[in-house]
């Protein structure tokens, strides 16, 4: 049984890793997970310089899943190659950072900085709903993905995954775009935005206002929409939106997604990571398939 799945020339021990910001840099759950057992471990989004991030409250649960505005609140590049990359390299996972900026500028440092670092892959952030700079919407624009994608290629030493926000009216205009500046692979879904009042204090349930939703509520719209990616890139795709379930995971690498990525179900259960592993190798067993890649898009 063939559980491992290359990305971008990156070979994976299984397809799944946690989305970003659901598994801190991967210290936060060492207690409840085995890190070794997973394919990668996506860390937290780091920026050039520490973020404060959004004003509280800043979740909010909602029905089939939860909602959050965080801000994307990290302690910056510098204290995150010092601390988190070492204690990662404990373990046999591959390290995806996640990068995010308000600008251009801010990407590429992060990006220049981590050039040498021994990580196996970034992925950047270009949809995060929630940063007030409002600079991260250009993620809904074909052209400005097109260029930024192309700027990190030009300095990046590893492979780069770009991660598509769902707030777009085709999302495969999007998709293409992101391989034309030359992306290594693709990520999607990000959060969804969404809007949440409390009645009885007359006010929004985060500060933001709006924040991104998240959960089983989304997973149909996330395996729709890594579906249609699949059908109009040639990249490999790491499809999230609302994993909870081997079944969950199995749908999305029928659609066309390489690999999974696991999120929301962390903070309800940590062990949800592994119970996927364990379900694939299982649905695997059970209906002949030699190898992963085997399962990959064969719906059509």
């Amino acid at each position: 049984m063939d559980m491992k799945v290359n990305i971008a020339g990156v070979e994976w021990k299984n397809p799944v890793t946690v989305a970003s910001g659901t598994f801190g840099s991967g210290e936060e759950f060492g207690e409840f997970v085995d890190l070794n057992r997973l394919g990668a471990v996506t860390t937290k989004g780091v920026a050039n310089v520490p973020w404060p991030g959004n004003p509280t409250p800043r979740v909010a649960e909602v029905y089939g899943g939860m909602m959050n505005a965080i801000g994307l609140q990290n302690p910056g590049i510098d204290l995150f190659c010092k601390r988190d990359i070492p204690f990662l390299k404990k373990y046999d996972t591959k390290i995806i950072v996640n990068v995010c900026g308000h600008a251009p500028e801010e990407y590429l440092a992060v990006v220049e900085r981590l050039a040498d670092e021994p990580i196996d892959m970034m992925e950047i952030n270009i949809s995060c709903p929630n940063v007030n700079a409002g600079f991260l919407a250009f993620g809904q624009d074909a052209k400005h993905v097109e260029e930024l994608t192309a700027q990190i290629k030009k300095i990046a030493k590893q492979p780069i995954i770009m991660k598509l926000t769902p707030n777009v009216t085709d999302i495969t205009e999007i998709a293409k775009a992101a391989e034309a500046g030359g992306a290594d692979a693709l990520s999607l879904i990000n959060t969804l935005t969404g809007m949440k009042i409390d009645i009885n204090r007359r006010t929004f349930a985060v500060a933001n206002k709006t924040g991104g939703v998240s959960g089983p509520v989304v997973h149909p719209i996330a395996v729709r929409m890594v579906y249609q990616t699949a059908q109009a890139v040639n990249i490999p795709i790491i499809g999230m939106g609302g994993i909870a379930t081997p079944e969950d995971a199995i749908e999305m690498i029928l659609a066309g997604a390489s690999a999974v990525s696991v999120g929301t179900a962390n903070f309800y259960n940590p062990n949800a990571t592994i119970e996927i592993i364990d379900g694939i190798e299982e649905y695997m067993k059970k209906n002949g398939f030699e190898s992963v890649k085997d399962m990959v898009g064969i719906v059509k």
